[in-house]
């Protein structure tokens, strides 16, 4: 008997032996409670998972109620599961002391379970540019491979470029909350060097130039930080564009960039300046300038009212 044979005698055993009900329950995904030691996190997720007042309100309604939402996973071929969905929800279980999680349970290829968790998490309120910028990149990269057309992750080509297809605008921006313009020039942010995507973060550094920046070779995105250290500055979106001329140029040199960080800007405020060695004892290094700035102004807050008191 062949084996198309032998399977389809098996399958119409299985038929007799079984009600359609119990078939069709099989089929179902069924939400569990898994062990939190069972579930690993899904490699190089995106999304930074904060200890922050948010975090902590989590965990007291995981405590008081559970988990509302089940969250999902995918089962690991050595054993255990990967979680695609509810990282957060995990970290508020294990604050909440729960040993366990429910989950629904799906296999999921590679691909599948990366689109899944970055369209997930991409429904968040608030969401740092470098997660975007990283979340699309990896749901692109997946698109790919699954063989979809996705002329848009021609990210080398200036953003204001025609996109050759428009149909792959609209399927990488499905489910997401950015256009795919705006999801082009994210995916530019991670060709940019650490220290300047932070500053990206922290709102120091404003989308337009940060895309502008992004194109230039790593050595000289490392010397730009370096001089805006110095000159505690940013660069406008201006400056960023002469910027990305002279590097294509061949001719963006420390001098050039520094020469371009000093113009006057429009509207420029008259700022006063200190050497940093004069206060660098006071503080560890790598203290961002405007903390620095902040501790200064409260600190002559603090000694003004001193004098004040001690008048009186």
């Amino acid at each position: 008997m062949g084996k198309s044979n032998v399977a389809s005698l098996l399958t119409s055993v299985d038929d007799l032996f079984t009600t359609q009900e119990e078939r069709d329950a099989a089929k179902r995904e069924t939400v569990v409670d898994i062990p939190l030691d069972e579930i690993s996190d899904f490699p190089n997720h995106p999304f930074k998972v904060k200890m922050d007042e948010a975090m902590m309100e989590m965990a007291d309604s995981i405590r008081q109620y559970g988990v509302l939402v089940p969250g999902m996973v995918r089962p690991k071929e050595g054993g255990g599961y990967e979680m695609v969905a509810g990282h957060r929800r995990k970290m508020g279980c294990e604050l909440a002391q729960k040993p366990t999680m429910p989950c629904l349970v799906r296999d999921l290829t590679d691909d599948e379970a990366t689109i899944i968790m970055v369209d997930s998490n991409l429904q968040r309120e608030s969401i740092l540019p470098s997660e975007k910028a990283f979340a699309y990149k990896m749901k692109l990269e997946a698109m790919r491979r699954q063989g979809q057309r996705t002329d848009l992750d021609e990210t080398l080509r200036p953003v204001g470029a025609k996109l050759r297809d428009t149909r792959s605008d609209e399927q990488l921006a499905n489910n997401a909350p950015d256009s795919a313009r705006q999801i082009q020039r994210y995916i530019r942010l991670t060709y940019l060097i650490p220290p300047l995507l932070d500053m990206v973060d922290e709102d120091k550094i404003a989308m337009r130039p940060a895309v502008e920046l992004s194109y230039l070779p790593e050595n000289e995105q490392t010397i730009l930080h370096e001089i805006m250290e110095m000159e505690d500055c940013t660069p406008s979106h201006a400056q960023t564009i002469k910027m990305r001329q002279f590097s294509e140029s061949g001719k963006l040199t420390e001098e050039v960039i520094l020469s371009i960080m000093q113009e006057e800007k429009p509207n420029q405020k008259e700022q006063f300046r200190m050497p940093r060695e004069r206060i660098s004892k006071y503080f560890p290094t790598g203290t961002p300038a405007q903390k620095i700035e902040d501790t200064i102004v409260k600190a002559l807050d603090m000694y003004y009212k001193r004098q004040r008191s001690m008048e009186r």
